[in-house]
């Protein structure tokens, strides 16, 4: 289903169909760097990183990460949305794109397009977004998008520690 569109980019649910190209984006340096390994290592592992993470937030909270595709060719880039973690207060931003589509805008622009959602059609009020604290490259763009730092934090126990960045109220 189609969330969002922009100039340059179409912004829609994930579905089963994208396992090759969540395969690939997830396994790429930068994500295993700055996000993490999430332990997807087959397609089969893919499909399911897709239905228990994204698919299953559409339905329950009805918003969740996106797949943001080039509205010329279709061709999958990265994934950009809203996730609701158990571990922080509020709506984060997410996104992550493969390499070869950074320094084009496309993070800018999608993460523009969702946080516009996310106001209007959701109501939301403040959003959040996390980095790793090496990750400069996100922090430019979320300070970009008006996002300031407001603390550190941990998304679970056991991890380290992350820069906090609010938008909003």
């Amino acid at each position: 289903m189609k969330v969002l569109e922009t100039e340059r980019l179409v912004l829609r649910w994930l579905k089963s169909d994208d396992a090759a190209f969540i395969h690939q984006l997830v396994n790429e340096p930068s994500w295993l760097r700055y996000i993490g390994d999430k332990g997807v290592r087959t397609l089969e592992d893919a499909r399911n990183y897709i239905e228990k993470g994204p698919v299953e937030m559409y339905g329950r909270l009805g918003f969740g990460l996106y797949l943001v595709e080039l509205k010329e060719s279709g061709d999958p880039i990265g994934i950009c949305g809203l996730i609701k973690r158990e571990s922080l207060d509020d709506v984060d931003l997410g996104f992550a794109f493969l390499p070869r589509f950074w320094a084009q805008g496309y993070a800018f622009e999608s993460a523009s397009a969702v946080m516009a959602h996310g106001t209007r059609a959701l109501g939301l009020s403040r959003i959040i977004a996390v980095a790793s604290q090496d990750n400069h490259v996100s922090v430019k763009l979320l300070e970009k998008l008006g996002f300031r730092f407001e603390r550190m934090a941990r998304l679970a126990v056991d991890t380290a520690e992350v820069r906090l960045y609010a938008a909003g109220a």
